[in-house]
């Protein structure tokens, strides 16, 4: 039997709606500041939902050649970017020694949703001559990662994950299966999504799945409080650089934590709403505690998926009391989207960052507008004020529609 690498986490990238880049998304979190305002991307006037979490200020210049920016659309830009800092990050240097071992996987939910609607309005106003070239692989969701290794000139193993909000963390699991094989020394992994559009708010809101508190849209993204009515969309990127231990160690880079780690699972219930009692999520928890080797009760803190729905937050807290039976009232449960909304694609990937980020900084990030807890959400999910904590372990979940479920679990590096 081979013997499976340890993988370490030598880079981070982050574009939310709370920032563009690590400290500004990490400042603004940790002072409880929320990224939620009226969508200025389209006039949703004549819609019930006007909010969402958008990413403000973008410039895809620092990140891109100018000629290649208008061959992409916007759920790129944001990848290429999180992706740029996350290798810059990572002082991680591609050259024609290594490419062949560095690789990419990088996924989106929903992909070029924005091309799509634009185009199809072309078409139908101006025909078909004024469709560009380009339109194909500005929508196709595997190109986010195409491109980050043609900027780079990784050559290893490409790939992108689709799994709705599951997304991210399906795609930095799959990347350290990848490098724990011995297929990859690194990996650039997580998720982007930007599909802040017309027909996703509508298609979001028809489903009643998004909170309609336009008035107050700081305070509309409320994981476990018994006021909320929905989730907010965010967009964004958030990226890693995954790294054999050896190869770390190697050219002495900066560790930031150890991916110990990853479970799957399905519900196999429903499309949209989670099985009873939390059961796809419990075995998912499950499954990564035995991949990692660890008892429930070392668990410090969990990045949960803690989307502000009804019976999403009711049912993940159902399945962390399940998995960890009392330890569940002893560690902390919080939801950073009560401060980015939801990132569908990217959300895996921004939560795996800030994850490790809290192992690093010893700082537990708030659960913003967490103001009347929901009687069937009794855990500590670290109500309205970041906390500081030494943390030795951290879970971070990521739950889609169709059921589909992963996990991710982070350790404080403490040595080889």
């Amino acid at each position: 039997m081979i013997e499976k690498r340890r993988v370490v986490v030598t880079g981070l990238g982050l574009v939310t709606p709370l920032g563009i880049g690590v400290e500004a998304s990490w400042d603004a979190a940790v002072a409880g500041r929320s990224g939620i305002g009226p969508i200025t991307q389209f006039d949703a006037s004549p819609y019930p939902v006007r909010i969402a979490g958008e990413v403000k200020g973008f410039d895809p210049s620092p990140y891109i050649e100018a000629k290649e920016i208008k061959k992409m659309d916007r759920f790129i830009h944001f990848a290429m970017a999180a992706a740029t800092m996350a290798v810059e990050d990572s002082g991680l240097s591609i050259t024609e020694q290594n490419a062949e071992r560095v690789g990419v996987v990088i996924g989106a939910g929903m992909g070029g949703l924005p091309a799509i609607e634009h185009y199809h309005k072309v078409l139908m106003e101006k025909g078909h001559r004024k469709i560009t070239p380009f339109f194909i692989p500005m929508i196709i969701i595997n190109l986010a990662a195409g491109n980050v290794s043609i900027k780079f000139g990784a050559k290893g193993p490409n790939s992108a994950a689709v799994t709705a909000c599951a997304t991210g963390s399906h795609s930095i699991g799959d990347a350290y299966r990848i490098i724990q094989r011995g297929e990859a020394d690194a990996m650039i992994a997580g998720g982007t999504e930007s599909v802040i559009t017309p027909l996703a708010v509508v298609g979001f809101s028809v489903m009643k799945a998004l909170s309609v508190r336009n008035d107050e849209p700081e305070k509309a993204s409320r994981p476990f409080d018994a006021q909320r009515d929905g989730f907010v969309m965010g967009e964004g990127s958030g990226v890693l650089i995954l790294e054999s231990l050896e190869s770390a160690l190697a050219r002495k880079a900066r560790i930031y934590a150890e991916l110990i780690g990853y479970g799957m699972s399905s519900d196999a219930y429903h499309i949209t709403t989670p099985a009873p009692e939390g059961a796809g999520a419990a075995r998912c928890m499950k499954a990564t505690l035995k991949d990692a080797g660890i008892g429930p009760e070392n668990i410090n803190y969990i990045n949960a998926h803690g989307t502000s729905t009804k019976y999403g937050d009711e049912l993940e807290s159902a399945a962390v009391k399940e998995v960890f039976g009392d330890h569940a009232y002893k560690l902390c449960v919080g939801s950073t989207k009560s401060m980015t909304g939801h990132l569908l694609g990217a959300a895996g990937g921004v939560e795996a960052v800030f994850s490790i980020l809290s192992i690093h900084r010893s700082m537990l990030l708030p659960t913003i507008n967490l103001e009347n807890p929901d009687p069937e959400c009794d855990l500590d999910y670290i109500p309205n004020k970041a906390r500081p904590a030494d943390i030795g372990y951290a879970m971070s979940n990521s739950f889609g529609f169709g059921g589909t479920n992963a996990c991710l679990l982070f350790k404080k590096y403490s040595g080889a």
